[in-house]
């Protein structure tokens, strides 16, 4: 959740298209993890082509959302985007439901009610104020779909496929996609400042190793409900950060919002985990 937070903020920071921006973030991200897959070498074999298929949707739809997400900041604030981006787990949720029949306790649900009301306090100052933040809330909400998709196509291949070669794969596809669609739209890919490699590789580094492949591993162990909640932390981490950083204010009624999202958040996976085993929770 900490690291995820970081991700608007080192998207602000860098002048580069934001297709650009996700083309070497996912680049990058593969790079660090090559390494690390030899031992994973012998389970590509092992992959039939229905999952093949589902691995390319899932690279697809995280190429999707980083695009449509990152380019929600150049027109609406960094609160507002977040919020809306932490509608997540609603999209999760109901695609959970009809995928996988699973249910939420009464409490859960309340505490991902109480969650969203406080998400909502916190995007509420700069929302519709303009037509460019309208474009930037609009962006944002289908890139919430997007890894809302991603996250229920991966609940359903990580049964059968190792966390880390199915990250692997799916940043791998993600970058291809980006590529594919720079060179479509003749972006400069090469010609950067030392500091936009920087934030290429910080990208990679901090929400996307220690936050989505995180996340990646831990759908083999918890409900896709409940990883997608812990993105209403990121409204809260990041406009903090953007009140320090860009000196983006929030309003008092924000704030509240964020103790209510943090409420939300805590009431959420205390129901979930209260009725697991000690064993299965740990």
């Amino acid at each position: 959740m900490i690291a995820i937070s970081f991700a608007p903020i080192l998207v602000r920071f860098s002048d580069a298209p934001v297709s650009v921006q996700g083309m070497y973030r996912m680049l990058f991200t593969v790079l660090l993890m090559l390494p690390f897959g030899k031992r994973h070498a012998q389970s590509i074999s092992k992959i039939s082509g229905k999952d093949w298929t589902l691995l390319a949707l899932a690279g697809f739809f995280l190429a999707l959302h980083f695009l449509l997400w990152m380019a929600s900041l150049d027109y609406t604030s960094i609160a507002s985007s977040t919020i809306i981006l932490s509608l997540e787990p609603v999209f999760v949720m109901a695609g959970a439901y009809f995928v996988f029949k699973d249910k939420l306790s009464k409490f859960a649900l309340a505490g991902l009610t109480i969650a969203l009301i406080g998400a909502f306090c916190v995007g509420s100052g700069d929302i519709g104020l303009s037509s460019a933040a309208f474009k930037g809330d609009l962006l944002s909400l289908l890139g919430t779909l997007a890894v809302a998709i991603n996250m229920l196509i991966a609940k359903q291949i990580l049964s059968r496929v190792p966390s880390f070669l199915y990250s692997l794969i799916v940043f791998a596809i993600a970058f291809i996609c980006f590529a594919g669609y720079n060179l479509s739209l003749g972006y400069n890919i090469v010609s950067y400042p030392s500091g936009e490699w920087l934030i290429f590789l910080l990208l990679a580094i901090v929400p996307t190793v220690f936050g989505h492949m995180i996340f990646n591993w831990l759908l083999q162990y918890v409900k896709p409900t409940t990883i997608s909640i812990t993105v209403f932390a990121e409204p809260v981490g990041a406009s903090l950060l953007g009140i320090f950083i860009f000196g983006e204010m929030v309003t008092s009624f924000q704030l509240v919002g964020g103790a209510f999202i943090i409420m939300g958040l805590l009431l959420y996976m205390r129901t979930e985990y209260s009725a697991k085993p000690v064993a299965e929770a740990a």
